[in-house]
């Protein structure tokens, strides 16, 4: 993945929240605060906004200046989780391209940050359950000396499956947690945008 890639894909992340905006803000409004859609809408165009006119060295500036933005521009518990993520495996990489090794390792930085931060475990019904069997997938396709391309795919439909599977959990973390069990029933908002953030790679590194 380069520069251009890597760029192509925080766009197409900002068009993806803009599109499924309603669909966030839904699931959200059933367990949460009703604002997730809103807010990683507007925390993603911020990026947009930031990255315009920004000359990066590498792949990693990129998505540091990424996590860096969400962290500034977003409410919630959203902005300091997936700034962190995107912090985190952009320090991880420094040169001008990624390969797929490069990639995992960064985005395993990453989802320990995620899971620094938040605390969070798998099953905990939160966006760790979409993005740790995305990059368990991401991970394992790198390692069998697959291409960035044919990792990507893996880890967004692990991460779409992940996020479909929050759905009969009880909430472990999190605003939904306060519902104790009426959290059961419902996906969670941010597996399904951690979903969307892997599917849009995917689809920008289609070749």
């Amino acid at each position: 993945m380069d520069i251009h890639q890597t760029r192509t894909w925080v766009r197409s992340i900002a068009a993806a929240m803009d599109q499924h905006k309603d669909h966030l803000t839904q699931l959200d409004s059933a367990i949460g605060d009703a604002d997730h859609g809103v807010n990683m809408q507007r925390g993603f165009t911020a990026v947009v906004a930031a990255l315009d006119g920004y000359e990066p060295a590498g792949v990693g500036d990129v998505l540091v200046k990424t996590g860096t933005t969400l962290i500034s521009k977003v409410g919630g518990a959203a902005g300091p989780l997936y700034g962190t993520f995107f912090r985190a495996t952009g320090k991880q990489l420094t040169g001008p391209v990624a390969d797929a090794e490069q990639l995992a390792a960064a985005f395993d930085a990453g989802l320990a940050g995620v899971q620094k931060l938040g605390a969070a475990v798998l099953g905990d019904k939160t966006m760790v359950d979409a993005l740790a069997p995305a990059l368990e997938a991401f991970g394992a396709a790198a390692r069998a000396g697959e291409d960035e391309a044919t990792a990507a795919e893996k880890a967004a439909a692990a991460a779409e499956t992940g996020a479909k599977d929050t759905i009969p959990l009880q909430a472990r973390k999190g605003r939904a947690s306060y519902l104790g069990s009426r959290s059961i029933g419902h996906q969670d908002p941010g597996a399904t945008s951690a979903a969307l953030i892997f599917r849009t790679l995917a689809e920008v590194l289609k070749p």
